[in-house]
């Protein structure tokens, strides 16, 4: 869907675009609304705002649901990468120690 809504704000106009969401609702784009008109939007409870535009997590805020695609390959891959800081947070499984002596 392509369109825009036009937002009247004491007599001066400002475009804003149509979008369509992951499970197909249509929503008004406002992100550039407060650079160009100077005012904020308000929603109470946050229960009419999507928080993100992503091509991978969906967020159900009336259900409290937040979904997300996976791809399980690349996340046992990572585990298999060096951590050369030795920043991980399991020492009980992994230990680094470095032989200092020529």
């Amino acid at each position: 869907m392509n369109g825009k809504v036009e937002i009247n704000v004491d007599g001066k106009t400002f475009p804003c675009p149509v979008v369509v969401g992951s499970e197909g609702e249509v929503g008004i784009d406002i992100s550039d609304f407060r650079s160009q008109s100077g005012c904020i939007t308000l929603d109470p409870g946050y229960g009419n705002t999507g928080a993100c535009k992503s091509a991978i997590t969906f967020i159900d805020g009336e259900e409290g649901i937040l979904r997300a695609e996976l791809n399980l390959d690349e996340i046992a891959e990572g585990k298999f990468d060096l951590d050369v800081a030795g920043h991980y947070a399991r020492p009980d499984i992994f230990r680094l120690t470095v032989n200092e002596e020529p």
